[in-house]
């Protein structure tokens, strides 16, 4: 601005200097003196558009200022958006792993109630073949026969164990846990000796004393290596890991029940969990 002004009055006085002058110049002067006049008039017309550049400079900066803030605000507020869509995708996430959990559960308890009555079925047997074998036929000539029934123990291991059973599904864990080791204790040959002892864990286990279901199912796998809760057994301690926070033992396991009983129905919950844990399960 001061150049403009600068400009403006060196071609007032170049003027003035040429009306005071007028009588006494020649035409040399004269285109001089024009000369200059239109050299200061270009000058004139560059600082103008110097001064109206810079105006433009300003104001494309004062736009980018404003829109660089608008940005800012946007992201700022996108930014808290996707966050509360984490909030809510790990809340869903996590409710849906409990439901995964229940119906892990459920169909745990279905396959080993479906075992248990298998096994149940093969003890009535058991127990009629032995009925059986104890008739006596005395040997008498013309009277009739006689059959004399073997003698009724004074209290039935079937009737305490399913009591105990009775006591878990209920939930009196407590009581269950004491029926399955008075059944362990007096029937350490059973066929359900390895079943009482694996529901034991169980019953450990939905009290939430993972460390004590752990160990229970340990004895299941060592003591009873040939029964059909042995997968269950692994599965379970895996789980129980899991829950102490213990992952990559419980990891461990879980592939442990897939390796060694590839199409039992605890192979087929320990790849889901495992895949809930984004591990392959190979």
């Amino acid at each position: 601005m001061r150049s403009l002004i600068r400009i403006a009055l060196s071609i007032t006085l170049l003027g003035a200097a040429t009306l005071s002058s007028v009588a006494c110049v020649t035409s040399s002067d004269v285109e001089k003196l024009q000369s200059q006049i239109s050299d200061l008039q270009e000058q004139l017309v560059q600082v103008k558009r110097t001064s109206s550049s810079k105006e433009e400079v300003q104001n494309v900066n004062k736009t980018i200022a404003d829109q660089t803030q608008m940005l800012l605000k946007s992201n700022a507020t996108l930014v808290a958006k996707v966050g509360q869509i984490e909030d809510k995708m790990q809340s869903g996430q996590g409710a849906i792993e409990q439901v995964n959990n229940r119906l892990d559960r459920m169909a745990q308890q279905l396959t080993q109630t479906q075992h248990d009555i298998d096994a149940l079925k093969a003890a009535i047997a058991q127990a009629s073949a032995a009925a059986t074998a104890n008739v006596t036929l005395p040997a008498t000539s013309g009277s009739e026969l006689t059959v004399q029934p073997p003698a009724v123990p004074a209290e039935d291991p079937m009737q305490v164990y399913q009591s105990a059973y009775r006591d878990y599904q209920r939930g009196n864990y407590d009581l269950a846990i004491a029926g399955f080791r008075d059944f362990v204790s007096r029937n350490p040959n059973s066929e359900l000796s390895g079943n009482a002892a694996y529901w034991i864990g169980e019953s450990l286990y939905s009290q939430k004393k993972y460390r004590e279901a752990i160990q229970q199912f340990d004895s299941v796998v060592t003591r009873y290596p040939k029964s059909d809760k042995v997968a269950g057994a692994l599965l379970k301690k895996g789980y129980g890991y899991i829950a102490l926070g213990e992952k990559s033992q419980g990891i461990v396991q879980l592939q442990y029940v897939v390796h060694e009983h590839p199409t039992s129905a605890e192979a087929a919950l320990a790849r889901q969990k495992l895949k809930s844990l984004g591990v392959d399960s190979k």
